[in-house]
């Protein structure tokens, strides 16, 4: 099995260059913990302020055999350009002075009581990244599900589900080809901005802050928070994902005597890409499916699933084909049948 490349910019090792001091990487850190995907998903900046413009291959030129004396057809290639758009992820957050004056540490307190809203955006992004679809919210980025919503897509296999109840495996290869992406000129990851207008110190020693309105319209004095996240997705390739949909999760059994079975679609799965060498691939499931994989792997004993160190000195992790599982709660959300 193959050690996972660790030397792809995940989200922390960004932050941690554009902050010395260590403030937001130690952000993404806890996004990360509760997060695990965001360990795998690279970064680019675009050449747009609005995302990045790219130009695919769509057609290869004609060739063919030919006599002395002969020529052949001139022909050329096709391209297309195409454009990923980004979108602005943000969230602002407020403490109350008093309460902040009474930590050990204010600005470790506002960290603290900003980590649910961080929590907030991490959801959305992970929510967006697989669903989100800006032909009908134009203000979000759109994700893989309706990239890949067509059987007839080689990309896209049919496990056989055919309720409103189904589920999908994802096969990821994350690197040039599938990234996440920031716009031009902007900073990658979440960005902080301290919106507090009054950092006078007052005479008890401690900034100031704003006043603000609680909901009955009574005012407090306040610090403030803005936390923005500038993010999308680029695919310069389809065949890096593969997407196995309609799988019926009321269905499936340790023995397979009904719905799914697991171990063969997902063979199928990583046929449907041309080389696995060639990017960071990674599992991306529902924790049920997943927890019905592993009890159909091995309850065969045929060593399909096991326990990995896909990191150099990095803790063991299941896998399956020795390609990395991810457990994702946001795929745990019925879908109606892909047709």
């Amino acid at each position: 099995m193959a050690v996972r490349n660790a030397t792809v910019p995940s989200l922390v090792d960004l932050l941690g260059q554009l902050d010395p001091c260590g403030g937001l990487a130690s952000v993404a850190e806890v996004l990360e913990r509760e997060n695990p995907a965001l360990q795998d998903i690279p970064w680019a900046e675009g050449n747009l302020i609005t995302g990045d413009r790219f130009t695919v291959r769509t057609m290869l030129p004609g060739v063919g055999f030919r006599r002395l004396n002969e020529g052949v057809p001139r022909s050329k290639s096709g391209a297309a350009q195409i454009d990923e758009a980004t979108a602005i992820l943000e969230a602002n957050s407020q403490v109350d002075r008093d309460l902040a004056k009474r930590a050990p540490n204010i600005a470790a307190y506002r960290l603290a009581e900003a980590r649910p809203f961080h929590q907030s955006m991490n959801n959305k992004f992970m929510e967006t990244l697989f669903y989100g679809n800006a032909f009908f919210e134009d203000k979000s980025f759109t994700g893989f599900a309706p990239r890949f919503n067509e059987i007839a897509s080689p990309q896209v296999l049919d496990a056989g589900g055919t309720g409103t109840d189904n589920r999908s495996i994802w096969l990821i290869g994350w690197g040039d080809d599938v990234r996440g992406l920031y716009p031009k000129g902007t900073k990658g990851g979440l960005f902080h901005l301290d919106t507090t207008s009054n950092l006078r110190i007052g005479a008890d020693g401690f900034p100031i802050g704003d006043t603000v309105l609680d909901p009955n319209g009574n005012p407090y004095l306040a610090y403030t928070d803005n936390w923005k996240w500038e993010c999308g997705l680029q695919i310069k390739d389809q065949r890096k994902v593969v997407r196995i949909a309609n799988i019926d999760s009321s269905l499936l059994t340790k023995d397979r005597t009904t719905g799914a079975d697991l171990q063969d679609i997902i063979i199928q799965a990583s046929g449907a890409t041309p080389n696995l060498d060639n990017a960071n691939f990674v599992w991306y499931m529902p924790r049920t499916v997943a927890t019905m994989f592993s009890r159909q792997a091995y309850d065969d004993r045929r060593g399909f699933a096991s326990m990995d160190q896909i990191i150099p000195n990095g803790p063991r992790v299941l896998t399956m084909m020795g390609i990395p599982v991810r457990s994702l709660d946001v795929l745990n959300v019925d879908e109606a049948r892909v047709a």
